[in-house]
């Protein structure tokens, strides 16, 4: 486990926390309609990626940047179905995956891709060595890989039992040889398989990236079709205000925007593509001698929140209760865990619990429990934008007048990752987590408990263990059923509560696109006259 990749999935709502729900969200402004070719695409991200290395990052700024710069093996279909991507061929169990390249796929170098590189890309990630921040997430450790240069078959053995082996190796973006052999390259953004090469980077300021006339290989039945952008220039632009003024001027093309500043752009009704994003969760710390530790004071505090006021308060209003922890469309497993699943709202039912409990107001109004005081320490995230701040208050206050002693903390994503991962002090998270599979949640709610492992909130739940056990068995949608009797264990457990989703919308002028698993696909980006 890294300190990179629990704060990287855990905090902001970023990388495999920025979960997608495909298609246009409305809007008509894209020009008069008619593709045009040779233009610009400008894209507006809300800080700099850092690393570009594909296999070293899991932050969702940087999955965006790398989506135009590495290939993976398959693509997705809108319903969720594995489309050829650099592979045209394969086959998995939930041990096993094989994987026939494609003719005539180069780099971005000029080189041949092999499917020796394409094995070694695996192995990288697999060795718990390199201490890939994705290991455990996608590829399991001691995950290894062979090649076979004559049929160009990669054949891939999982360190573990995995129910969406296909989809996770699938999903890993490609590197070339030069690159994997100097990863220097690959943190530039170098060495690639995809639609683009990346000719300009200024970091903190902008990217610049070249279409590749060469590429021939898109997701599916892909082909190049009018109105693929010539150029990309990915603007670090990290003020939403800013942002949709840049939109509405024309100097960009495309920016994520949440906030009262969609209003402007709604009124101008410019085309956007949304995505699902999960965004109100709170977990307890369970740890000895935390109160968390103690189901009915987990249950006690969720059933004073009104958590529907709490999501109107942290979305604006704009969104929809949560139905599970897994948003990522398309959805690998349909399904609603979530509701009828959370105690319902009711303070005075609270209370009473409490005092069953044995926590007792004192004089004070603070509860105690043989002599130890009900004091609760809230982490939230303050990257998360400036409704975490009225939303942790509004739960203060409940908490308060339950009887609870209660500081809250904002905290970045690194004061966030410290104190879940690091120090361990705290009783209550609002910081959301987000994944594209439920088999990745897996080790953040079981297992090793941090510090040694990535099981922040110190979860125990023997049924969720051994509905997951069951899950990762079976392959495919054939694990479904199984993942949701886990996570509705966690649920009704108190676990985790997951409340309200957030929808966020991607804006465009003269452009349009859809988006898969929470990021802009860069095949699909069309532009237009204005």
């Amino acid at each position: 486990m890294t300190k990179t990749r629990t704060a990287a999935v855990l905090l902001g709502v970023l990388a495999l926390a920025a979960t997608g729900c495909g298609g246009p969200g409305g809007g008509t402004s894209a020009g008069d309609g008619t593709p045009v070719d040779g233009k610009t695409f400008s894209l507006a991200i809300g800080s700099d990626p850092g690393t570009i290395d594909p296999h070293m990052t899991v932050f969702s700024v940087a999955i965006q940047l790398d989506l135009f710069l590495y290939d993976s093996l398959l693509g997705q279909s809108a319903d969720g179905k594995p489309v050829a991507g650099l592979a045209s061929k394969w086959d998995a169990t939930t041990t096993s995956a094989t994987f026939t390249l494609r003719q005539g796929v180069t780099c971005s170098d000029g080189g041949p891709l092999t499917a020796a590189d394409v094995a070694a890309n695996v192995n990288f990630v697999g060795d718990p060595a390199n201490k890939s921040p994705i290991a455990g997430l996608t590829i399991a450790p001691g995950t290894k890989a062979t090649a076979d240069e004559a049929t160009r078959t990669v054949t891939v053995t999982s360190g573990k039992p995995d129910a969406f082996l296909l989809r996770n190796v699938g999903s890993l973006p490609i590197a070339c040889a030069k690159g994997l052999s100097d990863r220097k390259l690959l943190a530039k953004g170098e060495s690639g398989t995809g639609m683009f090469a990346i000719t300009e980077a200024v970091p903190n300021d902008h990217y610049t990236l070249t279409r590749r006339k060469d590429y021939t290989w898109g997701p599916g039945d892909w082909k190049a079709e009018p109105g693929l952008p010539d150029k990309v220039v990915v603007r670090v632009v990290p003020n939403t205000t800013t942002a949709a003024n840049l939109l509405l001027s024309g100097e960009l093309n495309a920016a994520a925007i949440n906030g009262p500043d969609r209003q402007r752009l709604e009124a101008r009704k410019l085309f956007h593509a949304d995505y699902l994003a999960p965004l109100g969760e709170l977990f307890y710390n369970q740890a000895a001698g935390r109160p968390g530790q103690d189901e009915a004071v987990r249950r006690a505090l969720t059933q004073a929140l009104d958590l529907g006021q709490l999501g109107k308060v942290l979305t604006n209003g704009a969104g929809k209760p949560s139905q599970g922890m897994i948003t990522a469309e398309p959805k690998v497993c349909s399904g609603d865990t979530v509701t009828g699943n959370l105690p319902a709202h009711d303070p005075a039912a609270a209370a009473a619990a409490l005092d069953a409990a044995g926590w007792v107001k004192g004089a004070d109004g603070v509860r105690a429990k043989n002599g130890k005081r009900l004091t609760l320490t809230v982490l939230y995230g303050t990257q998360l934008g400036p409704t975490m701040a009225p939303t942790a208050e509004l739960a203060q206050q409940t908490w308060k007048s339950l009887g609870a002693e209660v500081t809250l903390k904002g905290v970045d994503s690194p004061g966030l990752n410290q104190a879940l991962f690091g120090t361990g002090e705290w009783e209550v998270s609002m910081g959301p987590v987000g994944f594209a599979l439920p088999s990745q949640l897996v080790p953040f709610v079981s297992g090793p408990a941090a510090p040694d492992g990535t099981n922040f909130a110190h979860i125990a739940n023997p049924a969720y263990e051994q509905a997951a056990q069951r899950a990762a068995a079976k392959a495919g949608e054939a694990s479904c059923p199984d993942w949701n009797e886990a996570e509705t264990a966690l649920v009704k457990r108190v676990d985790a509560v997951p409340y309200v989703d957030s929808v966020v919308p991607t804006y465009a002028s003269g452009a349009k696109f859809t988006f898969s698993q929470g990021s802009m696909m860069p095949s699909s980006i069309r532009m237009y006259a204005k």
